[in-house]
């Protein structure tokens, strides 16, 4: 929905980022909440729920579906593609 990517993203479909260094490596509840802090410009319950993403909302990580990769202990590598697809209001 690009309306939603509008409102949550400030238009911006596509965020290329290089997360700040920790001495563990990144996982994906990380990096909700990173995005929720740094991307989310407006009504960031239309993104999260809780400590996840909301129901509606399919993430892929490289292609794949993140169930299929662990979900939110998912260990983030370096050039990991994270796509989030509204599968509300026509996607």
């Amino acid at each position: 929905n690009s309306r939603a990517s509008e409102l949550l993203f400030d238009g911006v479909k596509e965020h290329q980022v290089t997360l700040p260094g920790q001495s563990d490596p990144w996982d994906m509840k990380q990096l909700l909440v990173w995005i929720q802090r740094n991307l989310l410009k407006e009504r960031p319950e239309l993104f999260v729920q809780g400590e996840s993403v909301r129901p509606g909302i399919l993430v892929l990580i490289n292609d794949a579906d993140w169930e299929l990769m662990g979900e939110l202990d998912y260990q983030l590598q370096d050039q990991d593609c994270i796509v989030f697809i509204s599968t509300l209001h026509g996607g």
